[in-house]
Order: structure tokens, then sequence, then C-alpha cells
């Protein structure tokens, strides 16, 4: 049928191209720039050079900064503050002279004298509690923030440093000339805030009988990235947009109580000096596990080991090599779970720290969880480097870091649950587990493009949820986006928008960059093409500094399309998408020309002459002449009737219309009046020439009942009233409903 349909056609449709060419004379309009939504993204994308090449690899010439730390960490349970004496290398690998540097001091977000309070628009409540009414208008601001104590050069010479709220500038005593190095160190303190009461992504959790779960983070003077897309990456910390960070190798030593158990980035150096030999031989048992997680401390002994209060301390020494950050969680409070997953023939360990009220929910799932988040994402990108992940449970946090995040998710205290409390621990620790992959290894710039990390981890994040239960409560991307898409534009602001600006943070950073990416996988391009682009881009740029241009050019370069119209649309612009079917023409064949084919054939004669037996199409039944057909068909030679299949009985030409500013495919599907279904995808290049309307003729044998436009929601389309034909009503019941459940 459809071979005899691209025959008939040919010759019933050839007029058209000419008719096009017939327009009336008008007086010249201004010029104007190229707005073609499939113009290319060279206009806006960043020049390749030698480090960002035009295919989205990292170039011959790139190259990159390394930070070293040796850090000496206690934690005062009494006080709740943390010291550190850091010793930091600086490696200059790039071409450049280096004046000074720059140092991250996250802390200071929350000082006495931060801005962050005062950026916020904040008006009158219409209620206060005591302690808000106390806080916001009397309340003498917590004592937080870095107390740097001394900043000396490796020689413990005093250096020259300015602080700027959230950035410490160091000046050089010289130009750290390239492939040089530069040693100092800093010594310093701060008060830990109480994550629960005063919020925070690190932090504390005091429990009614005085115990504490210390989850820490952000906690040291870090180096900024120095590159040369940015230079240094010196934006402020107001409290959202996350960390540019360098890979670099840490040692460190944590001094905490001696009854705490700690674990943190990197390998554990003196198992024998801080467990005890159950310990380490669960420890041993527990590499070899691979069905269930072994305990290294049982919720009893957890139990016991929190009605004390040891006056002693221990200094557990960790080394991590080829990390972007550290951080460690440590109580008396933690039952210790481990197992092993192979990745690759490799041994991973999968580990969790937890107090009793994260139970029976923890010690059920969340080991499990982290160690099938590992083998799905190394499936997508590329197998796990690091020894372990760790989960460690966290009130109210879901935060991530290179081998160790915290997550929620508590039971009710008589350790009963929810599934959706089941189902939000789930998600938070296949998140913050799939971080490790994005950025802590695909170290984009956080602070710049919060979607590079949060948006692609997201959207993993999916497929690994549904390996764990293939009943998943997801959610129903794209769907679910377009709710945010309908918004009034005034809250919308691009994918494509420095983190600090966005409005409605959540969709714009996470949920509509992971509905974009699975609309390319499911619809656009396929799991095939996409998988292997989307893995090129992961090894390609595995411990490397990657941009926006990186990731759009490899997901081009390696799958052979042309996403330019994607890119543009969905990332840069607040467009929203909404296709329809404006009109459907049931057509039928005549033999006799309507007066505009007439003038045609007179006016173009020759070009006629040339064409052999015309049929014609109608949209007047009454016209109608089947006969015609047999005639066209029996004129026909013999080696093209071969190829015809079936004789259309019926054909309809379609219009689709596009209120909507963004181009995707049409999706069509055909139900017939003996309930049978047929499906057709037009790929998004059927708007390159017009954008507003396009025609599709449909034949079949069978007479069509009726049409639907993207019948499974899969292009996130915000009003399908018009994606029915016949029209489907909607009484004002129904839309009550609609917008009730809106």
């Amino acid at each position: 049928m459809r071979k005899y349909a691209t025959l008939l056609f040919s010759a019933l449709f050839v007029s058209a191209s000419i008719f096009a060419q017939e327009t009336a004379k008008k007086e010249p309009q201004k010029g104007h720039t190229d707005q073609n939504k499939f113009r290319q993204l060279k206009d806006v994308l960043a020049t390749p050079n030698d480090q960002h090449t035009a295919s989205g690899a990292p170039g011959h010439a790139y190259t990159q900064q390394k930070v070293d730390y040796v850090m000496e960490l206690r934690l005062d349970e009494t006080s709740n503050k943390l010291y550190g004496d850091e010793a930091i290398t600086y490696h200059n690998n790039s071409n450049d002279q280096l004046d000074y540097l720059w140092v991250q001091l996250d802390q200071n977000m929350r000082a006495p004298d931060s801005k962050t309070p005062l950026a916020q628009s904040q008006g009158a409540s219409s209620f206060l509690t005591p302690e808000k009414f106390v806080t916001d208008n009397m309340g003498k601001p917590k004592d937080f923030g870095y107390k740097i104590e001394e900043v000396k050069d490796a020689e413990g010479k005093d250096l020259s440093y300015m602080i700027n709220r959230t950035m410490m500038r160091i000046n050089l005593p010289e130009a750290l000339a390239p492939g040089h190095v530069f040693k100092f160190n800093i010594k310093w303190n701060y008060l830990i805030n109480n994550s629960v009461k005063d919020g925070g992504r690190s932090g504390f959790e005091l429990f009614p009988d005085g115990n504490k779960n210390y989850t820490i983070a952000q906690f040291f003077p870090r180096l900024a990235v120095y590159d040369n897309v940015e230079g240094w990456q010196n934006m402020q910390f107001w409290g959202r947009s996350e960390w540019a960070l360098e890979f670099g190798d840490y040692d460190v030593k944590l001094t905490v109580p001696a009854d705490h158990i700690v674990d943190a980035t990197g390998e554990l150096q003196n198992e024998k000096e801080v467990l005890t030999k159950k310990q380490r031989n669960r420890w041993e048992k527990a590499r070899k596990s691979y069905k269930d997680p072994v305990f290294i401390v049982t919720q009893k002994e957890a139990e016991k080991t929190e009605k004390g209060r040891s006056t002693k301390t221990k200094t557990w020494h960790f080394k991590a090599n080829n990390v972007r950050d550290y951080a460690f969680a440590s109580s008396r409070k933690y039952i210790w779970d481990a197992m092993a997953v192979k990745i690759n023939g490799k041994n991973v360990m999968a580990v969790s720290l937890y107090p009793k009220e994260g139970n029976p929910l923890w010690e059920e799932h969340s080991t499990r969880v982290v160690a099938n988040t590992l083998e799905e994402y190394s499936k997508m990108t590329f197998d796990y480097p690091y020894s372990k992940a760790i989960s460690v449970h966290a009130k109210n946090q879901g935060m991530e870091y290179p081998m160790i995040c915290f997550n929620y998710g508590r039971p009710n205290a008589d350790g009963t649950y929810s599934d959706r409390v089941k189902h939000g621990m789930i998600g938070v620790i296949t998140h913050e587990v799939g971080h490790n992959f994005f950025p802590m290894i695909v170290n984009s710039d956080e602070r710049q493009w919060t979607w590079m990390d949060e948006g692609l981890n997201s959207f993993v994040e999916i497929l690994a949820e549904l390996d764990y239960d293939p009943k998943f409560n997801t959610g129903n991307l794209p769907k679910d986006i377009v709710r945010y898409m309908s918004l009034d534009q005034k809250r919308l602001t691009p994918i494509m928008a420095q983190g600090d600006y966005v409005k409605n943070f959540g969709p714009n950073a996470y949920t509509k960059p992971a509905a974009g990416l699975y609309m390319l996988r499911q619809t656009i391009m396929g799991p095939e093409l996409f998988d292997y682009a989307f893995r090129t881009y992961a090894k390609r740029w595995m411990f490397k500094h990657p941009t926006p241009a990186d990731f759009f050019r490899t997901m081009e370069d390696a799958s052979g399309m042309d996403l330019d119209w994607f890119w543009r649309g969905w990332f840069y612009t607040t467009d929203y998408s909404d296709i329809g079917i404006k009109e459907v023409k049931p057509l039928y064949l005549t033999n006799k020309p309507d007066e505009r084919t007439k003038k045609l054939q007179k006016q173009y004669a020759s070009y006629f002459a040339g064409l052999g037996k015309l049929v014609y199409l109608t949209t007047k039944k009454e016209d109608a002449n089947k006969a015609d057909l047999e005639t066209y068909i029996n004129s026909l030679s013999a080696d093209k009737k071969a190829t015809l299949k079936d004789t259309p009985n019926f054909m309809y030409q379609v219009e689709f219309e596009k209120p909507g500013g963004l181009v995707l495919p049409i999706i069509v599907e055909l139900t017939y009046v003996d309930g049978t279904k047929k499906r057709e995808t037009f790929p998004a290049q059927i708007w390159n020439k017009d954008e507003n309307k396009v025609f599709r003729v449909f034949t079949s044998v069978k007479e069509v009942k009726s049409i639907v436009v993207d019948p499974d929601l899969e292009t996130a389309d915000i009003d399908t009233s018009n994606n029915s034909w016949p029209k489907k009503t909607t009484d004002k019941f129904d839309k009550f409903k609609g917008k009730k459940k809106n």
C-alpha cells in the first residue's frame, strides 16, 4: 500500500509545488535574521579549541590542575567544633602563570556577616512560632563560619591572604610558573551546625538521649577550579549552586571519640587500630558476600554503645586518590553493614551506616540499593572506579560526595513505614550514590550548570530504580514536566541559566533536563544510538571538566544525528510543546480537475504534457469516480504494477498545527473501524520549512475511525485538547476536575 501511494501521489500532487510559486505581487518586506528552529548552535556554543574540541572530546592540549591535601582533623563532640590543619600541594598544570590562588570557604555562607540572608526577598509572615520570632527579630546570629587561625607557606612563613565572604585569595610570593607546584598550610576551626534546626547540607543531628550523628562535608578550605573556560571559578557560594573542584589525592586523619564508628572518602589505612578483631573478620566476610549484606556492627551492639560516653579518642586514617572532594560520617549510634558487588569482574563494597532509628527500613534496602545503583550506572557510563560507596542515614539530608552520601528516609517510631517513605529512601539513595558518576567523576561545574549533574543523574536514576523494582514509582516522564512547562512564562527560566538565578529550581535543574534526555532516548534517537553516545560522553570526560558544549557535541558526534534544534529549544528557551490536529479532509479520486488545476495546466502546458495520464483528488465525495483509479492503474507499465500492494479505499489529508514553540516529532496513531491500530512517527525535521503547519496524507484499505497525536504523551504536550480527531468533547465537570487535579 505504501509503495502504491508513492507512485500515485507523485502524479497527483506534482502541481502543488508549481502552485506555491503563484504568489501575488506585494511590496518588499524588511529582511530578517535566520530564526529557523533548525539553525545550528554555532551562534551560541563556545568556539572549539585544542582543549575542548568540535567533536566534544578533550583536545590534545587539554590540561587541568591537581590539588593534594594532607589533613589532620579533630572532632570535639562537647563543643560541636571541628578543628583542621591541612597541608595543600597545588600543581599548576596549565600553561599560565598564576599570581594568586582562590580557595572556597563554603562554611562562611552561614557566618554572622553572611550576605546570603540579605539576598533573599522576605516579607512578613502571617504567623510566627516563638522560636522564629526570636530568631528573626531579636536573636543573636550563631557564630558559624571559618575561624582561619593561620595561612603559612611550606617553610612556616605567613602568607598574605584576603577573605571575600565565601572566597579567600592566597597572594603568592611570586608567580607560580607552568609545571610548578606550590605548598602551603591552612589551620582553621568552625562551629558545626545542627542540620535539623539550622539547616545545611552537612552538620549533626542531636538525638533525645544526647547522642549525635555527624555527617560532615564542605568542611575544609578547598581550592577552586582554574581552567581555560572560566579562568578562576570564583563565584560566591550563596547556598544553592554547588561546587567546581579539582581532583587530587587525600591523606586524612580523623580524631573522634573512641566509641564512634567512622567512614569516609578513601581507604581505611589502620583497620587493626580502630576496628576490633570481630569487626575485621566480619568485614572480610562482607567482601565475599554478593547476595546479602553482612553486619560489621549489629543493632544490638550499636544500642549498647550509644548508652556510653567515651572520654578517650581514636584516630581513623584514610587515603583517597584522584577524588574531587572529601566527606565523612561519625557517630557511636551506627549500625554498619556491607556487601560486595561485581563491577566487570572487580569487587566494590556497598556500605551503609545508620542509627537504629532508620530500621527496619535501612537494613532491608540501603546497601542493596547502593549495590544496584553501582551496577546500573556502570552499564550506562563506565565501570565504577572506586573501591566502595557508602550510604549514611541523616534525618533530612540528601547530599553526595566521592564514595559517600547522606540520605533521608526514616520510619515511624514503631518501625512502620509507608510505601511513600520507602520509595523516597530508595530514590534518594539511588540519586545520591549515582552522583558518584555525575559530577564526582564526570566533573562538571555545578556552580554554573546545575543540570549537568542533577539532570543527567536524575535521568539515569530512573533506569536504576526500575531495575531495583520494576514497579517502582519513578513518575511519568516526560508527562510529569507538563505542569511546569505550562506555567506563566514569567515563572520560567531556560535550563541554560546559572543555578542561583533559576526560578522553580527543582523542575528546571532536575526534571526538565531528565525529561529531555528521556525523550531523546525513547522517542527521538532510540536507546541504541542514545546509549552509545551517552556512554561516549561519560568515558571521554571521566576525571575531567566538561562544559555543556562538550555534552551537546559528543551526543551528536557519537550518534550521527544533528540535535542542535533540540538543544536550542529544550535547553536554551522556555518554549513548550503543543502539536495538534487542525483539520482532517477525506480525499476522493476523480477525473475532473478543479478550477485551480485547470488554470495550472493551461499556464504550464508543456510541463503537464510530460506527466502522462493524470487522476485528481477532491474533497467532494459527489465528484468521486473510483473507476478512474482502475483506469490509471491499467495504464502503468508491468514493472510498476508489480510493485503495487493493496489498493487504498480511503484517503485522508491531515493538517497538523503547532501552537507551541518547540519543534518535536509528530507521533500519529490511526484507529480503524475494526479496532486495529497503526502508528507512525514523523521526525522533527518535518517542521523545517513551516513550523506552524504541515500536511500528511494517509491511505488505507480500511476506514479510519479516529486519529490521535502523541497517544502515549511522549513529547510533554501541554494541551491535548487538539490532539484528537474527531475532537473529543469535554464537559464543564471534566474541566473542573482537571483544574482541581492540577
